[in-house]
């Protein structure tokens, strides 16, 4: 693995938003500093879980065409392709994502020889951290969500120690330096209940987090300015240093080049200038058909042009695994706003879609992959979370960045109609609306800058690649 040069090796989880973001860390890396070989243990998870086999099978294979994609255009990234590996009948479900790395050890301790220079671990591959100590090889965290969230997930020791429950803290907003005040219910749900394997889990990862020797960032100084000072200036650890942050974003995956004829980007291609409303929810993002009706709803009452990508509803609610349009949507829908609107099955091609002059706002579930998409396209945005660290993005989205509008839920995460209605013509059609579009601007000519020569996140990677070659 490697030859003789100086060997990197990344680690990312193999879910697709967690590799695009790793690949894209690598081809900064050769772009910048070219004597590295940069090598990224690639893995498929596992499909023996039979409720989910279907979804974990169609990830699998995308994650296997994007892995020949990129080793087609950048033959200087060297795929080691771990073993397909089978599940212990006793493995937690749940910890899932912590167990897959821990399992695989055996096969990346083989990869790894004396001229690897450093490790960088997905936060989910956490396992392999002591190993890399035992090993002397130089551990870094890639962090794929934002600074901001980084300063409350290294916390998770803290809080574990001050408290008994997060519940403890009521109403009394969570105060970290270099943050807005963070209502306890904004925090994920699995920081909770102590009692999980996935919760023993995170605590440790961000225990390792905060001793590891870097922790590399997909963001760039000017969108998270305050949080980042902090961060560096140690202040968000109470009582140990902070390790070294570097920030090398925006990475963004580029165009795909072959979605030109996707039938989405030629219906936009008839669109005026930033009228399209674009909604997407990542791949997790599956409503009920309820939510599903208000949204249409909300979408036609608010008068907008939209692009609108739709996931079938869980297969319990209809029975059907591949319904139609007919029938998770109110009737008629389709065919009442076939002038203004598209809702496309499943997938669109989302980097073309942000890109696209047409398309002047984003309804987004707020994964920090789809923000720093929006943001470097210039597209503000509705922040509508749905789980893991989203409602922390949405406070920072709207009070911090001031990027976005933020849908309200009712205490069961259901969103109305009128609320959709509201803030979509809000985003579209009003003047705080021409004011996020305008900071949007602001940002995405920072993010251009700072991936200039003598920008920000070059610099950043410049410090990083210097430690690296001390070693």
């Amino acid at each position: 693995m490697g030859g003789g040069s100086d060997a990197i090796v990344l680690y990312p989880y193999p879910g697709l938003g967690h590799l695009i973001s790793m690949v894209e860390l690598g081809k900064l890396l050769l772009t910048h500093h070219p004597s590295f070989s940069i090598t990224i243990l690639a893995s498929t998870a596992p499909t023996t879980i039979a409720a989910t086999a279907k979804l974990v099978a169609s990830s699998n294979d995308q994650l296997t065409n994007y892995i020949k994609a990129v080793s087609a255009t950048n033959p200087a990234i060297n795929f080691h392709h771990l073993p397909i590996i089978s599940l212990p009948e006793n493995v937690n479900k749940q910890n899932l994502p912590f167990e897959y790395a821990r399992l695989q050890i055996p096969n990346i301790l083989q990869t790894l020889t004396s001229n690897t220079k450093a490790l960088i671990l997905d936060m989910f591959c956490d396992a392999l951290f002591d190993v890399a100590k035992d090993l002397n090889i130089p551990t870094f965290f890639f962090y794929t969500s934002a600074g901001r969230s980084l300063a409350v997930l290294i916390n998770i020791p803290t809080f574990h120690r001050t408290v008994n429950s997060l519940s403890d803290y009521g109403d009394t907003p969570i105060s970290i330096p270099g943050m807005p005040p963070l209502p306890v219910t904004t925090l994920p749900k699995l920081l909770f209940d102590r009692s999980t394997n996935f919760y023993k889990s995170f605590l440790s990862m961000s225990t390792h987090m905060a001793i590891s020797d870097g922790i590399i960032l997909n963001t760039f100084d000017l969108l998270e300015e305050r949080a980042l000072k902090a961060l560096r200036a140690g202040l968000c650890l109470p009582n140990q240093p902070t390790p070294p942050i570097f920030t090398v974003g925006p990475l963004i995956s580029g165009r795909s080049g072959d979605n030109d004829e996707h039938e989405s980007l030629k219906w936009l291609n008839n669109q005026p200038k930033d009228s399209v409303v674009f909604l997407c929810f990542g791949s997790m993002g599956v409503f009920s058909i309820k939510q599903l009706e208000a949204m249409a709803l909300g979408l036609e009452k608010s008068g907008q042009r939209f692009l609108w990508v739709v996931r079938n509803p869980p297969i319990e609610e209809l029975g059907v695994e591949d319904p139609s349009l007919e029938d998770i949507l109110p009737k008629g829908f389709v065919e009442r706003t076939k002038e203004r609107g598209l809702v496309v099955r499943k997938w669109a091609p989302q980097v073309e879609v942000l890109s696209h002059d047409s398309v002047g706002g984003f309804v987004t579930h707020c994964g920090w992959n789809s923000v720093l998409e929006a943001v470097c396209n210039g597209v503000p945005m509705v922040a509508w979370p749905l789980y893991a660290e989203q409602k922390l993005s949405r406070i920072f989205l709207v009070e911090e960045m001031k990027v976005a509008v933020g849908v309200k839920e009712n205490e069961t995460g259901f969103v109305s109609a009128e609320e959709l209605e509201k803030k979509v013509k809000e985003l579209m059609d009003s003047e705080r609306g021409e004011e996020i579009r305008g900071r949007v601007l602001e940002f995405r000519n920072g993010g251009v800058k700072a991936k200039e020569e003598g920008g920000s996140s070059i610099a950043s990677l410049a410090e990083l690649a210097q430690l690296w070659k001390q070693n």
